[in-house]
């Protein structure tokens, strides 16, 4: 792009922005889960997938009580834990997100509550928005029986009270490795802010965030790159 046009287009995705941000941010808080984890002074890690790991991330990343999160995979093996790989849909693998909290602050049955209510649609199965394939499908990977135990009790109260108009789609699936991606896919949203997809998909979530759990959120993210 010429220098001729660089800053038109600058100005406008900035009004597109203002424009598309407060018009998509809709989604509501689903209620709180009715069992919770206990507060340790040990941090904990929470593995989480729900369409492309960019915005989900991005929203948890401004999370208080996150002191790490990080883009990655989860489902299969190591060997295929390529983004080119993954992207062919044909491993087991989802693109998901390591996120290490601090349960003195935010617990893990509150994670599920964002992940439920802002990070993604949990009525989509296998895929997420303009992303097909099951490596964007709706993904729990409970670290322990705990995890586990509350993950499939929250779900079942959520699908019992109708929370949304479809059954959840969310797959809880234990026992599986978690690999980081590649460095150029991690802080994405931070980093790219005016990338139209970003715009369009993501931004409205970290508004989301904002509006529905002002309590829980943090205007600076926690960047992998300022924790490594």
């Amino acid at each position: 792009m010429t220098s001729l046009f660089r800053q038109p287009f600058r100005l406008l995705l900035a009004a597109l922005i203002a424009l598309i941000a407060p018009m998509a941010a809709t989604a509501a808080p689903v209620p709180p889960p009715s069992i919770d984890g206990h507060a340790s002074s040990a941090e904990q890690v929470a593995v989480l997938a729900g369409g492309c790991f960019w915005g989900v991330q991005g929203v948890f990343q401004h999370v208080n009580g996150v002191t790490s999160a990080v883009s990655g995979y989860a489902g299969g093996d190591r060997q295929s834990a390529r983004y080119e790989t993954v992207s062919s849909g044909g491993t087991d693998h989802a693109e998901a997100v390591r996120i290490t909290f601090d349960p003195k602050v935010i617990s893990y049955g509150r994670l599920l509550q964002i992940y439920f209510s802002v990070a993604h649609d949990p009525t989509e199965r296998d895929r997420q928005g303009p992303d097909v394939g099951t490596q964007y499908r709706s993904a729990i990977f409970p670290a322990n029986a705990e995890q586990q135990r509350i993950a499939e009790a929250y779900i079942a109260d959520l699908d019992r009270a109708h929370v949304f108009p479809s059954a959840i789609a969310t797959r809880i699936e234990p026992d599986r490795q978690f690999y980081p991606a590649e460095d150029y896919h991690q802080d994405f949203l931070a980093r790219n802010p005016t990338y139209p997809y970003i715009v369009i998909n993501d931004l409205p979530k970290i508004e989301d965030l904002k509006r529905n759990f002002p309590e829980l959120y943090r205007p600076k993210p926690v960047l992998v790159a300022e924790t490594k």
